[in-house]
C-alpha cells in the first residue's frame, strides 16, 4: 500500500509542477494577461509586434495607455484598420480598451505592441522584457515569449517554464 501512496503524490506532485510550468500569465489588480508573445526578426529588423489577451475581471473599465521595453528605441500600441479597402496601422490615440468583466485580444491584424528601432534581434525560444502602463491598474513587466518567424499565434507546445502569477500583486 505504501508504494500506491508513493506513486499517488508522486502523479500529483508531477501534475502540480506541470500545470505552473505552462503558465504564461501575468496579474495586476483584475487585469490578467495571457500569454504574451511575439515573433522572431531576421537579424537587421528595426519593428516587431507584440501581442497578448488580456482579461478584466474586474468591475472596473481600464486602459492599457503605455508600453515601454529595453530592447527597442521606442514602443507603441498600434491598431490595424481596413479602410475603403486600405488596411492603415496607426498609433493608438486612446490607447487598448480593456472593459470590465470581459477579455481583450491583441493580436496580429488588430490592436498590438509596436516595438521599434530593435536594439537587437528577436530569437525565437527567448523572451523580451516588455512593461504595461495601465490607467487605472498600473505597471506590470511581462516577458513575450519569442515564437517563429510568421507565426499567427502562440504556440503553447514549445512553452518554457514560466509561472508569473505573482508579478504585479500588491
Amino acid at each position: 500500500m505504501s508504494l500506491l501512496k508513493s506513486l499517488a503524490a508522486s502523479a500529483a506532485l508531477v501534475m502540480l509542477v506541470s500545470g505552473s510550468a505552462f503558465a504564461h500569465e501575468y496579474k495586476l489588480g483584475g487585469l490578467v494577461i495571457h500569454h504574451p508573445w511575439t515573433r522572431a526578426t531576421p537579424p537587421k529588423a528595426m519593428a516587431a509586434g507584440g501581442f497578448a489577451t488580456i482579461e478584466n475581471t474586474g468591475s472596473d473599465d481600464d486602459r492599457l495607455i503605455a508600453v515601454s521595453t529595453p530592447v527597442a528605441g521606442r514602443a507603441e500600441i498600434h491598431e490595424m484598420a481596413v479602410n475603403n479597402g486600405v488596411m492603415t496601422m496607426r498609433q493608438s490615440e486612446n490607447g487598448f480598451a480593456v472593459p470590465a468583466n470581459a477579455t481583450s485580444e491583441m493580436k496580429p491584424g488588430g490592436f498590438h505592441l509596436m516595438l521599434m528601432d530593435l536594439k537587437q534581434p528577436f530569437v525565437e525560444g527567448e523572451t523580451v522584457p516588455v512593461t504595461l502602463t495601465f490607467e487605472k491598474a498600473g505597471e506590470v513587466t511581462v516577458e513575450l515569449a519569442v515564437e517563429k518567424m510568421g507565426a499567427k499565434g502562440m504556440d503553447h507546445s514549445n512553452m518554457k517554464t514560466m509561472d508569473h502569477s505573482q508579478h504585479g500583486k500588491n
